[in-house]
């Protein structure tokens, strides 16, 4: 990232800056952030000195009127509400470790507030039983297919269905190893590397089918610094390497457009939400549902369950009237 010994004072900003490295070491996550997270952080920090340095501010003496007009420029960039939200509570963990390492009396941060966010927590895209039909058709069946174009295949099914129906999200998709794969008796079950902790996904038997023949079809693959990856790039001159999560998003938004689903707020994540709506829909069980997800508090999961308790119960339908009821 841009470090922050480019702002004067030289010192207290090389100060600043360990001060930042420390907390990302030993505070996100309880100590245990993914790169990911770490690389995101450090993202939005170097966004924050950048703007700093253009608009003549020291990020290590502003004041919160001065992070008053950055929020009003991430308002105006336009980024959405939940997004500024985010990136002004990186800001004021980032002025915390400050003011904990004693470079700061204060953070300048905390009496700025978070824009409002109008839309209904329960206003999340996702797939009906029927479009998620769709989706799936879209993909090239396996069977027809034959050498490289059946792996192909096998592995893009086996991608949407791990975000569609087993509630993988893109990053954990991309993440999956090899070395993730359990026998579960007759069941074949998958290791999650998840945003917070690790959690145990039992697959479909169709989905496990699926997977093992992809996996016997498949040649063996070098580990990398993750592991030996199960999703790679088939047939292509620069070498089979693990799957990047733009590729995975890329075939996603493929097949959704192929299917005539494509529309906003239908993407990857969508597919996530999909999992999770329709799990409850048919299970009713919102515990087996939090697991499914990851979810360690379940007022997060609590939100598939009102979208479909809330189409189920609406007080407008045990209304006794009808709208044919009166005129020609």
């Amino acid at each position: 990232m841009t470090s922050l010994v480019t702002c004067r004072p030289a010192r207290r900003a090389t100060e600043l800056d360990a001060a930042f490295s420390d907390f990302l070491r030993v505070d996100v996550a309880s100590g245990d952030a993914s790169r990911d997270t770490i690389r995101s952080y450090r993202s939005e920090v170097e966004l924050w000195v950048t703007w700093c340095v253009e608009q003549g501010f020291d990020p290590a003496t502003v004041t919160a009127i001065q992070i008053k007009r950055y929020r009003q420029a991430l308002i105006d960039h336009p980024y959405n509400p939940v997004t500024v939200k985010w990136k002004l509570s990186i800001l004021r963990r980032f002025y915390e470790a400050a003011r904990n390492a004693g470079l700061r009396p204060d953070n300048p941060a905390d009496d700025v507030k978070s824009p409002r966010v109008r839309n209904a927590t329960e206003d999340f895209k996702y797939l009906s039983d029927e479009e998620l039909t769709r989706l799936l058709a879209a993909i090239p069946d396996p069977a027809q297919a034959t050498g490289m174009e059946r792996v192909r295949a096998l592995r893009n099914l086996l991608m949407v269905s791990m975000m569609a129906l087993h509630a993988l999200r893109t990053i954990e998709v991309h993440r999956t190893n090899v070395e993730d794969l359990l026998e579960k008796r007759e069941d074949l079950a998958l290791v999650v590397r998840g945003k917070t902790r690790d959690r145990i996904v039992y697959l479909r038997p169709d989905t496990g089918r699926t997977l093992r023949e992809y996996m016997d079809l498949r040649a063996q693959r070098a580990p990398d610094k993750l592991g030996t990856p199960l999703f790679v790039t088939v047939g292509y001159h620069g070498g089979e390497a693990r799957l990047s999560r733009r590729t995975i998003r890329i075939h996603t938004d493929k097949y959704l457009r192929v299917a005539g689903l494509k529309r906003p707020g239908i993407s990857n994540h969508a597919l996530r939400h999909t999992a999770a709506t329709l799990g409850y829909l048919h299970t009713g069980d919102l515990r087996a549902v939090q697991e499914l997800l990851g979810h360690a508090d379940p007022r997060m999961t609590a939100r598939y369950a009102h979208v479909v308790d809330m189409a189920k119960r609406n007080p407008a339908l045990f209304i006794p009237v009808s709208l044919n009821g009166g005129g020609d």
